[in-house]
């Protein structure tokens, strides 16, 4: 039986909607508040979801992209007010079906929803398991399932994908399983990178040229667009492309021809296109940085990779998979880690994504040498400092809020313990400081504090302050 599921405040439009959608045959219930609406949706399966974009504990948007990763992958309508064009507009780009403004309309509310019946019916009459080879992208988030699944909807078409993503975060990778997925899986992956080629070198890369067609061309030479022949063409950072080439290369995609430097005809090449950015090219486009045309060639079918820190639970899966490679390439027995090596690698926000983390692997598996387990000692500085840096202050803050609480009591403590308690928390501050501008050599710290190295140390010790000793990046 076909289930709908209403979110709304409002109890005479569930009513009403509940009514319709019984007299057409289904079932209906409803919820009212963004919590309710979303367990009501894991809970149970689902088909059809009215979802009003205003309500009490929240806004429907930001459920949306929970609601459309339920279990049953339900459909999603919008209920909106007609000033409220702009959270439709929104709720389009997460994946809604279709939206309905208020006040409601009877016939306009039966042909969304036949519509949108017809169209999961349909959907799910033809859907097949994707069967994805994946080597080397490992994760079974919702964020990087939802990846995966566009990647598997591409890699069986022709069409131009563009892939968008933090630095680090695998878009390269992500291209390359496109690749191998498809039916140009024999031919060439072909890599453009538009950040490291010189403007003047590009169109000779990516053209070819021939011999004597500039200094130094002495023989002719085919471009990337050519031995991408019968395969694919991947063009890297493709928002660093010169203003200069980016008409020209519009036209190579159009029409698959181009002119080697130096040539008088014309060659053809089949190739298949996927382009990456980190960069936002629609503010480029407004920015008159990047063409609008191209673009819109570019993003036939647009991936977004989810950046590591929004995927954190994929971290433990990443570090097993990678030290199991390591283990299996040097021959020698797996590594194990320590609960508060995980720990800290999920304290660790990852600006450089995946990238950084598996440097930050082969640094630990190098420090570790034979140790068979790895800890928190043998992740690099950059990694363990946030994580002490947080510990630091909240222990500044714990002393700051005791000298506070001391001027509040009922009855004022003798000046002494107050300025005792006052002179230790500035004492500790300043050994926390002295420590830090040292690196935690002892040496230094007594030349510039004065203090001679047993003293320096009974105080470290009386504090517990660590040394902060460096390490090697």
């Amino acid at each position: 039986m076909t289930k709908f599921l209403i979110i709304d405040d409002d109890t005479q439009i569930c009513l009403f909607l509940s009514k319709l959608i019984q007299r057409m045959g289904y079932e209906a219930d409803a919820a009212h508040t963004v919590r309710d609406g979303l367990e009501a949706c894991r809970s149970d399966d689902c088909d059809i979801v009215l979802l009003d974009l205003e309500l009490p504990d929240g806004t429907g948007l930001s459920i949306l992209p929970d609601l459309l990763k339920a279990p049953s992958s339900p459909e999603v309508i919008i209920i909106t007010g007609t000033g409220n064009i702009q959270g439709a507009e929104l709720a389009f780009k997460y994946g809604a079906w279709d939206f309905v403004p208020k006040p409601l309309n009877l016939d306009e509310v039966k042909l969304t929803i036949a519509r949108a019946l017809q169209y999961r019916n349909e959907k799910q009459s033809v859907k097949k398991p994707r069967l994805l080879s994946r080597e080397g992208i490992v994760g079974e988030s919702p964020q990087m399932k939802a990846c995966l699944e566009q990647v598997a909807q591409a890699a069986v078409t022709e069409t131009a994908v563009l892939i968008t993503g933090e630095t680090g975060a695998g878009k390269e990778l992500i291209a390359q399983t496109i690749h191998r997925n498809s039916k140009r899986a024999k031919g060439r992956f072909a890599v453009v990178d538009c950040a490291s080629l010189p403007e003047s070198l590009i169109e000779s890369a990516l053209f070819g040229h021939e011999k004597g067609a500039f200094t130094g061309a002495t023989a002719s030479r085919q471009g990337l667009i050519k031995q991408a022949e019968g395969g694919t063409l991947f063009l890297d950072e493709v928002g660093e492309l010169p203003p200069s080439m980016q008409k020209t290369f519009l036209r190579v995609l159009q029409e698959h021809q181009f002119r080697p430097v130096g040539g008088l005809v014309e060659m053809h090449s089949d190739f298949r296109l996927i382009a990456a950015t980190n960069r936002d090219l629609d503010t480029m486009v407004k920015d008159g940085e990047f063409r609008k045309d191209l673009l819109y060639r570019l993003r036939s079918i647009p991936i977004h990779v989810p950046p590591l820190k929004e995927r954190f639970s994929d971290i433990r899966l990443i570090v097993t998979y990678h030290l199991e490679k390591n283990a299996e390439f040097t021959s020698s027995s797996q590594k194990g880690c320590s609960a508060e090596f995980f720990q800290m690698l999920l304290s660790y926000d990852w600006p450089g994504n995946v990238r950084e983390l598996i440097n930050a692997l082969d640094y630990s598996l190098a420090i570790a040498g034979e140790a068979p387990t790895l800890y928190p000692i043998h992740l690099p500085a950059q990694v363990r400092l946030p994580t002490l840096k947080g510990q630091l202050n909240d222990e500044s803050a714990e002393s700051a809020n005791d000298q506070s609480s001391m001027l509040q009591q009922e009855t004022l403590p003798p000046i002494r313990e107050f300025r005792d308690t006052m002179v230790q928390a500035m004492e500790k501050e300043y050994l926390l400081e002295l420590m830090r501008r040292t690196s935690g050599s002892i040496k230094p710290a007594c030349e510039v504090s004065g203090l001679s190295e047993s003293r320096l140390h009974a105080l470290l010790k009386k504090y517990n302050i660590p040394r902060f000793r460096k390490t090697s990046p």
